[in-house]
């Protein structure tokens, strides 16, 4: 008879400390352990260990780890300090990977790593390991400039670089493909990475040219192309989309349900092409109210296993940057057949509900049908109806105000049933890039949210819940959008951060309820307060995905939750209306759900992926514009806020949502320490502190465009905030020389994300 918790101690003993041989006594020893009894039962679980081959048996006869129980795969974050991390187990923290140590793997790429030094709790170190083998490298192609100089190692040229993690590389292009013309940007396949004899370039052949460095728009096509984002489609895909009829024909109106009679609006940007929603809504004599989403069909022409469906699933969804997007689908089918202009016949898939004046949907229909779009409404017109009550904007539309004013009250009764779960709301202000004929931007204007804006997305995530739920029900494979309870280390750490400032939050990190975070931000409203402990909330979040499994949605504080509402621009919106045309037309069955029980989880990682793909290039392109505009406002003085505090500096936002960083070197009025538990740079000397939400006076001091960075300088130190927040002399740690100081590494981060990048975990409409 085994004891598990016997082994389990051995195995965590060897496990701390896997370069020790142990005899059977000192074992015993190190676990306390005593008797003859003891004795036996440790050798009959280190035979049972060795038999797993998790123990080795030495020359001597002594104990120790197999170092192969050390070896983990994982993905490699480097550092432009030539250190790294490896990710590689969700429960452990990433491990240290000295530069000496890394093999020369580059950032993202999958490596096996050698654990050398667990993680020790006790002084909170995390692992120390070693990459033994590159098994994936992340990057396998660049994009850029090509130039050439008098330093070109007998190569054709080289490639200017601006992907941040490949700025510590140059990059040569090789004799053996095209030879570009200096100034022509093209995009190279690498056929050497970095090694011992040459770590500090790359090798590759030039594949494409895809334009000129002083074509517009150009530094936007080479993110792009950098991303891997699919930008053209391919002319068979393009025959296949025009053979598709621009209007309906009379045949698939059949098994559809006539709701052309119906009043129903599409409510959207100015500038929108691809309306992919109508709603409609009126108050039921028993003081319910009748809700209608009715979103276009385009599962019906972008049929399974099609080109258009191939290359659909491969982009993923549409990306959206700054003067210009690449669609999903092509424009023939997104502005056309696909989109529910005013006045039109189109097909849809309805979502019709019946909701309580508590906010519950009572009854639901999910159905195929045909509409016609009574009016394209934007969101200033109904803003104009229901907020500011403009008496001629009402008079251009006295026809539908009626149901506007019936939209409205069943908004701010979905909108407080959210609250009363405990949906958490990021009151993050979005910025609309303006740029010239040439693509250059000119100005930064911030988009407001108003009630129309407000309303749709409840409207959309009604449908979208009521979706989820029903074929949750159903029992069948469907895909689902899913945001997982914080990870409750993060979520502890985050509750002792928020006693700095008097907050005692009584709740249980495993089994957190997204109230409690609610209630959080609602004590710090309005308080200095407020904008550091968001930006802790959202380190403490884990990231949303599609999965096949329904897990809820904890940013919502919803307990189903799918997209249903985007296809024109979603791939997964688009394959959920084809799951529920196939339930619907062929039953709910054991056979039924077989069909496509293999290859929900696939797709939904894949969708997941290209997701990512497109969130990093809008990103990308965000961060560049703005460097650019910023660009040429060197020496300007700006109104800012303190955004996140790091060893090596501050990041300050301007209220146009540019952000730029006043590195510590520049801060030469003291020797700044940094406070972790407050998350503050506190000088020595004058006690000056800044921390997150903090008003501040910078001036914009320098911009690297190609790296996308912005750097200030603080105006007027003197005004700074006075803290005691530095610990007393005795049990202050030693933080080296300002020089030293000053090139510090940031904190370490999972995935390598920037500390204070903002996540919305509310459903837009983006067009």
């Amino acid at each position: 008879m085994h004891d598990n918790e016997l082994k389990y101690e051995l195995e965590t003993e060897l496990r701390a400390h896997p370069e020790r041989s142990y005899t059977v006594e000192k074992l015993a020893d190190a676990l306390g352990y005593h008797g003859s009894a003891a004795f036996k039962l440790i050798i009959q679980e280190l035979a049972d260990l060795e038999r797993q081959a998790l123990v080795l048996v030495t020359g001597d006869g002594s104990f120790k780890l197999n170092p192969a129980e050390l070896k983990f795969e994982g993905v490699f974050h480097s550092n432009p300090k030539g250190f790294g991390f490896v990710a590689y187990d969700e429960e452990q923290p990433d491990a240290f990977v000295a530069p000496d140590l890394t093999l020369r793997a580059m950032n993202l790429d999958r490596v096996a790593m050698q654990v050398l030094k667990p993680a020790d709790q006790k002084t909170d170190r995390g692992p120390q390991g070693q990459v033994v083998k590159i098994l994936e490298h992340h990057y396998d192609h660049v994009v850029g400039e090509f130039f050439q100089t008098n330093d070109d190692l007998g190569f054709v040229g080289q490639i200017k670089l601006k992907d941040k993690k490949l700025a510590g590389y140059r990059f040569y292009v090789a004799d053996a493909g095209l030879h570009p013309t200096p100034g022509e940007v093209v995009t190279c396949d690498i056929t050497e990475y970095p090694s011992d004899e040459h770590p500090e370039y790359l090798v590759g052949v030039a594949k494409q040219v895809i334009g000129s460095v002083d074509d517009p728009g150009i530094d936007i096509l080479q993110i792009v192309y950098a991303n891997d984002v699919p930008s053209q489609f391919p002319e068979d895909v393009m025959e296949e989309a025009d053979a598709i009829p621009d209007h309906v024909l009379p045949e698939e109106m059949k098994n559809r349900e006539d709701i052309t009679d119906q009043q129903l609006v599409t409510i959207d940007a100015e500038e929108s092409k691809d309306l992919d929603d109508a709603v409609t809504a009126w108050k039921l004599s028993n003081g319910n109210y009748h809700l209608g989403v009715h979103i276009a069909d385009v599962s019906h022409y972008v049929k399974q296993g099609s080109l258009l469906d191939r290359e659909a699933y491969k982009r993923g969804t549409s990306v959206y940057l700054t003067d210009r997007v690449i669609p999903m689908l092509p424009r023939r089918l997104s502005n056309g057949i696909c989109s529910l202009n005013e006045g039109e016949l189109r097909l849809c898939m309805s979502c019709e509900m019946e909701i309580n004046p508590q906010g519950k949907v009572i009854r639901s229909r999910i159905h195929p049908s045909v509409m016609r779009s009574t009016k394209r409404m934007t969101y200033n017109a109904v803003n104009a109806i229901l907020e500011t009550k403009d008496a001629a904007v009402r008079k251009q539309y006295e026809d539908l105000v009626p149901m506007f004013d019936a939209m409205g009250e069943l908004h701010r009764i979905l909108y407080r049933s959210r609250r009363r779960r405990g949906a958490i709301d990021f009151n993050d202000d979005e910025a609309k890039i303006i740029v010239d004929q040439n693509g250059h931007p000119i100005d930064i204007q911030l988009r407001n949210r108003g009630v129309a804006e407000r309303l749709v997305e409840s409207f959309m995530l009604a449908a979208n819940e009521t979706v989820a739920e029903t074929y949750h029900k159903a029992k069948v494979p469907f895909i689902y959008r899913i945001h997982e309870n914080p990870d409750a280390t993060r979520v502890k750490s985050f509750f002792e951060f928020l006693t700095a400032f008097g907050i005692n939050v009584k709740a249980d990190p495993d089994h957190l309820q997204p109230k409690t975070l609610q209630n959080v931000l609602t004590k710090v409203a309005g308080t200095p307060e407020e904008s550091m402990v968001s930006v802790m909330l959202l380190r403490s979040m884990q990231q949303a995905k599609y999965a096949d499994k329904c897990v809820g949605h904890f940013g919502l504080g919803a307990q189903y939750y799918t997209h249903f509402t985007s296809p024109i621009r979603r791939y997964p919106d688009m394959f959920i209306h084809r799951l529920i045309h196939y339930y619907l037309d062929h039953g709910i069955n054991d056979t039924t759900k077989q069909t496509y029980a293999e290859v929900v989880n696939e797709i939904a990682a894949s969708c997941s992926d290209n997701e990512r793909r497109a969130v990093t290039t809008e990103r990308d392109v965000d961060a560049m514009m703005k460097a650019q505009y910023m660009s040429d406002r060197i020496g300007e003085e700006f109104d800012g806020v303190v955004s996140s505090v790091m060893k090596f500096g501050a990041f300050i936002e301007l209220p146009n949502t540019v952000e730029g960083l006043v590195h510590i070197s520049r801060m030469k009025d003291d020797y700044y320490q940094y406070v972790d538990k407050y998350m503050a740079l506190v000088g020595s000397n004058t006690k000056r502190t800044y921390k997150i939400g903090q008003d501040i006076q910078v001036k914009c001091v320098a911009v690297d465009v190609d790296q996308s960075t912005v750097d200030f300088e603080i105006l007027h130190p003197e005004n700074t905030p006075k803290t005691d927040l530095l610990p007393t002399r005795s049990h202050a740690s030693h933080h080296g020389s300002q020089g030293e100081r000053r090139h510090q590494s940031p904190v370490k981060q999972k995935h390598g994300k920037q500390l204070g990048t903002r996540h919305r975990f509310t459903v837009q409409k983006r067009k």
